[in-house]
């Protein structure tokens, strides 16, 4: 996949389920519910358990979603995840061998940058897009706004803190998608206790819900900028 089809995608689906499973399972279920709830993008964390397997085991289970990985610290792991059929990789930070290595293999690469000078240096190296991160730490969805008058033509992903609530005031600043993790997966409806075959026990509904009134939230947010940009 290249930065324009990336760009495409983030901008038709405004969002980005972040996936951390300490189990092979629950990760399953997890990228199951939220694509039940109509996304389309999702990210397995690279320190989730068996995060190789679990990537090429989603790319089977969901043909219609795109799947990638997350938290990507070395190039050793880019290559792992690359291998494993990582379709987009995120970073939590902004390492040029990364950027580089993912240009090469022809991979988005979408690094965690915080202030003006990470954020420029990471597109600059050939970032497909910019991971804003910790965003609510900062300000949310003002510091996304903020950084729009200068660096207008990166286009941001902010994640850390996103949920459904504050989802929708990141696009409206100027964000081209969001990324939520514990944001869609809230304590009262996940659980550490197991059935009788080992499989967790979590409201899944609820989880399908939220990500159903996520995406529906962010296609009317869009809808709307894209009426008022054309009148």
């Amino acid at each position: 996949m290249d930065s324009q089809t990336w760009l495409k995608l983030a901008q038709q689906h405004r969002a980005i389920a972040v996936i951390r499973a300490p189990q092979f399972c629950l990760g399953q279920q997890m990228a199951t519910a939220v694509a039940a709830g109509g996304m389309k993008l999702i990210e397995i964390t690279w320190d989730s358990d068996r995060a190789a397997d679990l990537i090429s085991q989603l790319r089977i289970e969901l043909p219609t979603c795109t799947i990638g990985t997350g938290t990507i610290l070395t190039t050793a792991q880019l290559k792992d995840a690359i291998a494993a059929g990582a379709e987009f990789a995120f970073s939590p930070h902004t390492n040029l061998d990364l950027i580089g290595l993912a240009v090469a293999k022809e991979i988005p690469m979408i690094p965690g940058a915080l202030t003006p000078t990470e954020i420029i240096t990471a597109w600059q190296a050939g970032a497909s897009s910019v991971k804003v991160f910790p965003v609510q730490a900062v300000g949310g969805a003002d510091y996304i706004r903020v950084l729009q008058q200068p660096l207008g033509d990166v286009p941001l992903i902010p994640t850390g803190g996103v949920t459904p609530t504050n989802a929708k005031a990141l696009i409206e600043a100027g964000a081209i998608a969001v990324g939520l993790s514990s944001g869609l997966f809230p304590k009262g409806a996940m659980s550490n206790q197991r059935n009788s075959r080992g499989t967790a026990i979590c409201d899944w509904s609820l989880i399908q819900h939220q990500a159903r009134t996520l995406i529906q939230t962010l296609e009317e947010t869009s809808t709307t900028a894209s009426a008022v940009a054309s009148t």
